[in-house]
């Protein structure tokens, strides 16, 4: 559970979309939008490496679509 006194480096493992602070920090560190971020913890849970994994996959699709 996060520190909610703590406002300045979000933890590295989980993110917490409860927090604004961390939101902010994953958008950048991700570069995502607010809602391509929520979709990712919502599809594969807030571990922050599976979400990092999850929208790294999802780009190389929407780049290279699978071969029909």
């Amino acid at each position: 559970m996060d520190n909610t006194a703590k406002t300045g480096t979000p933890d590295s493992k989980t993110i917490n979309l409860n927090e604004d602070y961390e939101i902010k920090y994953w958008t950048k560190e991700l570069n995502a939008s607010k809602e391509e971020l929520t979709d990712a913890v919502n599809e594969v849970g807030k571990s922050a490496e599976a979400v990092r994994e999850y929208l790294n996959t999802r780009d190389l699709n929407a780049k290279y679509p699978p071969l029909t």
